[in-house]
Parts: structure tokens; C-alpha cells; sequence
């Protein structure tokens, strides 16, 4: 599948075919737009050197010191759209003395079956997940899609002791950056809080603390950080005018800031974000804050 998407958005297939009437209108075709260019999953770090696969790993041994034992959870929707994220968050634990186990058996967090009202088969995918980590001595269960951990931690994935942890947040509190060296970038950054970053993890303050690493950095908050972007797991197919006029705001927000950068810490908000600013002509990256910070470090993943 990876290998297929990777293809067809090479040769621009997705964008050619949605100039046509057919396609244009399909709420699918719509999804399948938004998707981010397909990469690979790493494969291991070597030397400083990097390199990819086409499979995950299921043990990423920590570089230098060992300070610990973490799990990643992948999520169905980035392990295909998002996957410099993962990898970057790979590296980035990996460098700082974290060894990230990756469980092959791990699957879909359940929000999109459950916002739909499949409560049962999202309770079969929390249970096959609680078993998938359950093998592994880990101190955390890491998630970079802030609605997957929302998902994970209502449904009791990370059991009783809260091992649920948004990936910045976890890197916010960890130690060894001394031994980090991470380039400057005299850019403005605007930082969007997902909802679900906001209101269930109350973890939006991260982000910002872990650009604020970069030197040079002008961190600022996205206008009306307070309003959903319009994404909200399925509701830009279910109600797309109500979440194009939401996202219409972010877009004219963006585009006012003059920044050049877009950090937002979900897969879904990041997606239908940026397939916005491309229908507008708008040229802002619009990636992960991990991401960013692992190309700082000298990481293109």
C-alpha cells in the first residue's frame, strides 16, 4: 500500500485526478488528497547515519547512555501519512539514551470507529493494543497523534498508572540534551493546539517548551488556538461545510502571520490543514514540532 500511494503521488496522480468533476466532489478522494508525500519507515541509525525500510523494527536500541525503555505507538492513519514523525521520534528518543520498542502486533487506536458509534470493535482494538505493549518492559507508551493518545488513555490502553504520554511532553522531561546539538533557525514558528491536545491531555504548553530548544526560534501561538480546525477524526466528511468555514479561520490566520512554519502535535489537524493551504496557493510546511527539531538535530527522516 505504502509503496502504491508512493507511486501515484509521484507522478501527481491524486492531484491530476482531482481536477476532475467525479473525483473532485467524492468525500474519500477528498481524505486521500490530504495526504502528506509517503516515506519509509527507519530502518536503523548507524553512526549518525540513517536508513530506511520497508518495515518497522521492533526494538530501536538506545544511542550512548541508556536511560530507559519506551513504547511507540503507531496509529493506523500515520503509519502511512505520517511516518517522518515516527521516525523522527525514533531518533530523537534513540539519541537522548531511550531504547523505542515498536510491537508489530499493535493496531488502530479505536477514535474513528468509536466518533461512529462502533463502540464494540473499539473496545476489541483497546484490548489488542493493552496486549501488544503488555510484553514489553517500558516505562511509557508514546504517541504522536494527540487524538490517538486521547483515544488510547479513555479506553484504559496504558492501564492503571497512566503510561499514556503525547511524545513532547515525554521529551520536555527527559534528560540528555546537553549532549544535543541542534542547529539554529531564525524563523517564526506558529504552534496550532489540537483540540484534543487541549482539552483531554491539557498537554498544549509542550510543544512550544520543546521548539524552544532551537535557537532562534520565535515560537507563537496560532490566532484563536481555541477553535477546532475542522478536522475533528471524520467530521470534514461528515460536515464539510461547518469544517471548511472552521478551517477558512486557521488558513487566514496562517496566511496573515507571515510565518513559514505550522507545528501542530495531530496527524488529522496537520493533514487538513495543510491540503488547505495548498487548495489557497499558500507555501507554509506544516509538520510535527519532533519533526522540526530532529531536522535541526541533522535528521531528514
Amino acid at each position: 500500500m505504502r509503496r502504491l500511494f508512493y507511486s501515484a503521488q509521484k507522478k501527481s496522480w491524486f492531484r491530476w485526478a482531482g481536477k476532475v468533476e467525479f473525483f473532485a466532489g467524492n468525500a474519500l478522494f477528498k481524505l486521500i488528497l490530504q495526504l502528506p508525500p509517503v516515506r519509509f519507515p527507519l530502518a536503523r541509525i548507524n553512526a549518525g547515519e540513517v536508513t530506511v525500510g520497508n518495515q518497522w523494527q521492533r526494538l530501536y536500541p538506545a544511542i550512548g547512555k541508556h536511560r530507559g525503555e519506551v513504547g511507540l505507538f503507531l496509529g493506523c492513519v500515520a503509519r502511512l501519512t505520517d511516518v517522518r514523525t515516527l521516525n523522527a521520534s525514533i531518533a530523537v528518543l534513540n539519541y537522548l539514551g531511550y531504547a523505542v520498542h515498536v510491537p508489530n502486533d499493535q493496531t488502530c487506536c479505536g477514535a474513528l470507529h468509536q466518533h461512529r458509534g462502533a463502540i464494540n470493535k473499539a473496545g476489541l482494538f483497546a484490548k489488542k493494543n493493552q496486549a501488544a505493549f503488555s510484553g514489553s518492559n517500558i516505562q511509557a507508551i508514546i504517541s504522536t497523534a494527540s487524538g490517538c493518545a486521547t483515544q488510547l488513555l479513555e479506553s484504559g490502553v496504558g492501564g492503571d498508572n497512566g503510561r499514556i504520554v503525547d511524545i513532547s511532553r515525554f521529551l520536555v522531561f527527559s534528560e540528555g540534551w546537553e549532549r544535543i546539538e541542534i542547529a539554529p533557525l531564525a524563523e517564526k514558528i506558529l504552534v496550532h493546539d489540537p483540540c484534543s491536545l487541549r482539552n483531554v491531555l491539557e498537554g498544549q504548553r509542550y510543544p512550544y517548551q520543546l521548539l524552544e530548544r532551537i535557537p532562534g526560534v520565535q515560537v507563537e501561538p496560532l490566532a484563536n488556538n481555541d477553535q477546532c480546525c475542522g478536522a475533528a477524526g471524520t467530521y470534514f466528511i461528515d460536515q464539510p461545510e461547518i469544517s471548511g468555514m472552521l478551517l477558512n479561520d486557521k488558513i487566514t490566520a496562517i496566511r496573515e502571520s507571515g510565518a513559514r512554519y505550522l507545528v501542530t502535535s495531530n496527524v488529522g489537524c496537520s493533514m487538513h490543514i495543510a491540503n488547505g493551504l495548498y487548495e489557497n496557493g499558500i507555501e507554509v510546511e506544516v509538520l510535527h514540532p519532533v519533526t522540526l527539531l530532529a531536522r535541526q538535530m541533522g535528521l531528514e527522516l
